[in-house]
């Protein structure tokens, strides 16, 4: 193969490249989009979990303290009545009796004050929680709702320019001599993307391993396609495309000792 038919079947290779580069971006938009919603959609799901916790216990605590204001409610109207029955009691044994029955259903009662008193400030602390959970509840919500209406028309568009892209595809494939593309098909199916990188600096880009001297050598001469002894991708020399394309000297390869 002379040097000018190496070096517009590299440039062919390039631009398939470009393409091949193009669909790659698109098919990741397309893959991790999905994703994106997936993941926000599980941070809406934590939120209002915890949101529903917070109410139910909201909901426990407020029967409660529902639950207390009755029992205090009762038991107070119960101490009116036996003080309004004191002044007819007959002896002192059944005085003392009433007595006694008031002064523990006080305690008791007392005892409901300190325990409603508590319910008050774990509603309090629940209500603040609350709050703060909802307006996080309310972000996500509205965050997710506009992720949801844009991910359809964002996919419908990568599919577009997907399709748009899979034409110039073919366009440029039929450019390139059967056996080459071929080649540059087979490495693409095995070998993570990109399929064709640059040495520089006797530095092969996809693997970033240096190119053994005697292939560095016969790379810079641009007789034949090349492939990375490491990596297994096609490569070209980065200075072939450093000059004008057809008016470009040929670059005489730079001798490599071991």
């Amino acid at each position: 193969m002379n040097n000018a038919v190496y070096l517009d079947q590299i440039k062919q290779l390039v631009e398939l490249q470009k393409v091949d580069d193009a669909i790659f971006a698109v098919k990741q938009e397309l893959e991790s989009a999905p994703r994106d919603l997936e993941a926000l959609e599980q941070r809406f799901e934590a939120v209002d979990a915890q949101r529903n916790h917070v109410l139910d216990k909201l909901v426990h605590l407020q029967e409660q303290q529902k639950r207390l204001s009755l029992e205090i409610d009762d038991d107070s109207a119960r101490i009116r009545k036996s003080k309004n029955k004191l002044m007819q009691v007959g002896n002192t044994r059944e005085y003392h009796a009433m007595m006694r029955e008031m002064d523990s259903i006080e305690k008791i009662n007392h005892s409901r004050e300190e325990e409603k008193m508590t319910l008050m400030e774990e509603l309090q602390l629940q209500n603040d929680m609350l709050a703060e959970i909802d307006r996080d509840h309310s972000v996500l919500k509205a965050e997710l709702e506009v992720k949801r209406e844009g991910l359809e028309e964002k996919i419908q568009k990568a599919k577009a320019n997907l399709e748009n892209l899979s034409r110039k595809r073919i366009q440029v494939s039929t450019a390139i001599p059967q056996p080459v593309f071929m080649r540059y098909e087979f490495i693409r199916v095995r070998l993570e993307h990109p399929v064709i990188v640059a040495v520089k600096d006797g530095v092969c880009s996809g693997c970033n391993i240096a190119v053994p001297p005697q292939s560095f050598i016969e790379l810079q001469r641009g007789q034949q396609i090349l492939s990375c002894p490491n990596c297994q991708r096609l490569i070209f020399w980065c200075e072939h495309f450093s000059l004008p394309e057809e008016s470009a000297p040929v670059p005489k390869p730079v001798p490599l000792t071991d």
